[in-house]
């Protein structure tokens, strides 16, 4: 649920005619211009694929990755969640 949420969000951020429109599928494009987010230089191993790169986005207190394809326009091909906890230390 918390997924689907966040991707009907990020879709209307990018564009609101779309989002009332039809669902679209959630491209790269969309997503770098419409979330603050980190290039993540490996994927977690549930998201790795050999041709997949990621990008995670710090929310409360958890991490989001949202993996994509670099095929085609670069649609989304996964989503996990993981707790922040510990990465205070890392980021001071």
């Amino acid at each position: 649920m918390k997924t689907t949420l966040l991707i009907a969000a990020l879709i209307g951020l990018a564009n609101p005619a779309l989002a009332e429109d039809q669902a679209v599928p959630l491209t790269y494009e969309i997503f770098e211009n419409a979330v603050p987010h980190l290039d993540l230089e490996n994927c977690p191993a549930q998201l790795a694929g050999a041709d997949t790169f990621c990008r995670a986005t710090l929310h409360h207190e958890e991490l989001h990755v949202f993996a994509f394809s670099y095929e085609g326009e670069n649609p989304m091909t996964g989503f996990q969640t993981f707790p922040a906890e510990g990465l205070e230390t890392l980021l001071k």
